[in-house]
């Protein structure tokens, strides 16, 4: 709050001043001085609670001396509290205004402001205002390590960044061309500082009597849902309640005995990876975790045990593939296996029998490459079993040789005009279905054959071996007469797979091609 008075002071301050500006100055003012009044009635209370406290524990020689320590701030506090109420009755009667009243018959008066806070040769009020506002930061230090200096020069103080005013020192800064209401409210926000760290300093010592008050100053809404994913057609379930916190508590809190980090504010973060095991029938297994919550209350510990239960259910695999009832034999079947249940906390890994398991690029795909009749895939995500797949592997189907002369397939049964085999190629034809699952691995190749030119029972040319699919046969057309016949025996034929590596496929077939 404090900071964004100073805010609301410092954006004021670089506006052109008109009445209604000073108003504004003069309500922001009035707000001030309500304000610390409340807080020092506060704080004299937490006096007292202490004193109580002190009297409730025996009146220990140890609580005796913090107990003196808050009185003592107290009295610091009070002096500098009355000390910036008479720099304020100065200002008020210097700019011909009634001391106590907040009626102002002339609410700017910036001559006369910077006449008393500035002085002619830096004896103005503000000068030692600064030196005693710093004294009393100091001061508080002992309770309150981490109190800043109350009276920074320009320069010094992060929240001036307009580079016209960094060279001004504390007194420029605040009452330099500053209407007189400007200038109070100047007054009690150092007068709201100075209240925050007594109030700081009270609350410290507080605590070491066990009179701190737990003040639950957060307050919010928080809606906890039987479950946030719901079938459509089913009830949603929820609870909508009020929760609460303290931001002076800094409790401690555990997860099955275990410390867990808790944030600024003051909530423990519970994450831990969800083990398997003890499914039911539905796939569901009840699991449950122990949360505590540790914190000092009068000065003792006071704990709080919460038992969380919760569900762990079977994540399901979705296996996609272009065959995935069966795989075939020594191909390259390409999976894509995802857990939705996971989401983006999925990070796969595989292994198989019966198998070799090739990881691909992207996440959830997978090849293998079997080498037995049946392969069961195992699946794990960030080193927790999700499940496996068996699977039955099919042989690879064998390929359809054909024969093409002069352009069309050879006619074994009404033959074929001599002519036309002068240019001769043996086709391997993969299976429709092989080829449509897996087109990398259904690639093969007719490399040797042996033709044979036959005439009545005995061969009319010696055999010729053809490497390769391809053959020219014009030897054979200048010697072949009608009636003659082609006799063709395939001798190898390979496959180039899904890594391009050749391996034999056993193929037997032969062409009897009458020669017309």
């Amino acid at each position: 709050m404090i900071g964004m008075m100073y805010l609301v002071l410092t954006a004021l301050l670089a506006l052109q001043v008109n009445s209604a500006i000073l108003l504004k100055f003069k309500f922001l003012d009035d707000s001030l001085l309500g304000v610390n009044d409340k807080t020092s009635t506060a704080n004299a209370n937490t006096v007292k609670g202490i004193a109580a406290t002190v009297q409730k524990n025996q009146n220990q020689a140890r609580d005796l001396a913090v107990l003196k320590q808050s009185e003592e701030v107290r009295q610091q506090t009070a002096k500098m509290v009355t000390y910036l109420r008479d720099v304020r009755d100065k200002l008020v009667t210097s700019t011909e205004n009634t001391k106590g009243k907040n009626e102002y018959k002339n609410m700017s008066a910036e001559d006369k402001v910077a006449i008393t806070m500035l002085g002619g040769n830096r004896n103005g009020a503000a000068y030692p205002m600064k030196d005693e506002l710093n004294k009393y930061s100091e001061y508080i230090k002992q309770y309150v390590p981490m109190a800043a200096p109350l009276a920074l020069d320009a320069k010094e103080d992060p929240m001036v960044i307009d580079p016209e005013q960094k060279n001004k020192n504390f007194a420029e800064l605040n009452f330099e061309n500053t209407p007189l209401v400007a200038a109070l409210a100047v007054l009690s926000q150092k007068e709201t500082e100075v209240l925050k760290l007594e109030a700081d300093a009270l609350s410290a010592l507080g605590a070491k009597v066990g009179a701190q008050t737990i003040v639950f100053d957060k307050v919010g809404a928080f809606a906890s849902a039987e479950s946030n994913t719901v079938a459509a057609g089913t009830k949603y379930k929820a609870e909508l309640f009020l929760t609460a916190s303290a931001s002076t508590l800094r409790p401690s809190m555990t997860m099955n005995g275990s410390p867990i980090q808790v944030g600024p504010d003051g909530r423990g973060k519970v994450e831990f990876t969800a083990q398997p095991g003890g499914f039911d029938a539905a796939g569901n297994a009840k699991k449950q975790w122990v949360g505590t919550v540790r914190f000092k209350q009068n000065g003792r510990d006071t704990t709080f045990k919460v038992p969380v239960a919760y569900t762990v259910t079977k994540p399901v695999m979705q296996i996609q593939s272009a065959s995935v009832q069966a795989l075939y034999f020594k191909c390259g079947n390409k999976l894509n296996v995802q857990v939705p249940a996971l989401g983006a906390q999925y990070k796969p890994s595989f292994s198989a029998s019966g198998a070799q398991a090739i990881p691909g690029s992207k996440t959830g795909d997978i090849t293998l490459v079997p080498n037995a009749k049946q392969v069961t895939l195992n699946v794990s995500s960030n080193g927790n079993a999700i499940g496996s797949q068996t699977f039955e592997v099919r042989p690879i189907p064998k390929p359809d040789i054909k024969c093409i002369v002069g352009g069309r397939e050879a006619n074994e049964k009404q033959g074929t005009p001599i002519t036309a085999v002068r240019n001769m190629s043996l086709k391997a034809i993969p299976d429709a279905g092989f080829q449509t699952f897996l087109p990398e691995d259904a690639r093969y190749r007719v490399t040797q054959y042996e033709i044979t030119l036959v005439r009545g029972k005995r061969p009319a040319m010696p055999a010729r071996t053809i490497n390769g699919p391809d053959a020219n046969l014009n030897d054979v057309v200048n010697s072949a007469r009608e009636g003659d016949r082609l006799y063709i025996e395939v001798k190898e034929v390979r496959r180039l797979n899904f890594q391009n590596q050749q391996e034999e496929v056993k193929v037997s077939k032969q062409f009897n091609i009458p020669l017309v």
